[in-house]
């Protein structure tokens, strides 16, 4: 049911993750109509932005003889290494033109620690370290999360499993989405979001 207790949380539509951008995901530009349409239905609409430093330590170009896609250990666990994107203040970094969400009310930024990735909304990848969403939502008296964006088995997989974690009814709309799919890590992301309450639905399929 969408209602005053829904969300829609839009997940990095931004320039470097779209065909053109440095980490393109395959026709991310293809999500953007889809959740323009979407935005109509819902009175809360949160957007999150990759918002990296320069020389962030998830890029491959701060570690010499290391390639993009190369896994490496960080003080909180395995990383994937990747190439430089979504560079605070670059073009990249920008929110697709097209994206049409007038009613959005927050932008949550994630990534700008320099010595920690994020691709969760909610906390950032040492798993410690909370972004502020789940307070704005409690605050709003939101129960439910609708979430879209990209890419399906990174950052909109993360940002949907700690909203069930924290409680929320969540649901990824499939057509709003787009996946990388790194070694088989979207079949993985979809397994582990399912394990966790979060429903795969489509625009067609989401009630009200």
């Amino acid at each position: 049911m969408i209602d005053a207790s829904t969300a829609l949380i839009v997940v990095d539509v931004q320039n470097d993750f779209c065909p053109g951008g440095s980490l393109a995901v395959a026709k991310g530009d293809e999500v953007v109509p889809v959740i323009n349409a979407l935005g109509k239905r819902f009175s809360t609409i949160v957007m999150t932005q990759d918002w990296h430093p320069a020389g962030h330590s998830s890029f491959a170009s701060s570690h010499p003889g290391k390639k993009p896609f190369d896994l490496v250990e960080m003080p909180y666990g395995a990383q994937v290494l990747w190439p430089d994107h979504c560079i605070q203040g670059t073009k990249g970094a920008e929110f697709r033109a097209d994206l049409d969400l007038p009613t959005a009310q927050a932008i949550i930024r994630k990534g700008y620690r320099p010595q920690i990735d994020s691709y969760s909304g909610f906390i950032e990848a040492d798993r410690r370290t909370p972004t502020g969403l789940g307070g704005y939502l409690r605050e709003r008296g939101i129960l439910r999360a609708v979430v879209v964006g990209l890419a399906t088995d990174f950052c909109v997989n993360w940002t949907a499993q700690d909203a069930a974690k924290a409680g929320l009814e969540t649901l990824v709309v499939e057509e709003a989405c787009r996946a990388i799919d790194l070694n088989g890590s979207l079949a993985k992301a979809w397994a582990d979001m399912a394990a966790l309450g979060v429903k795969r639905v489509t625009v067609a399929g989401l009630p009200g």
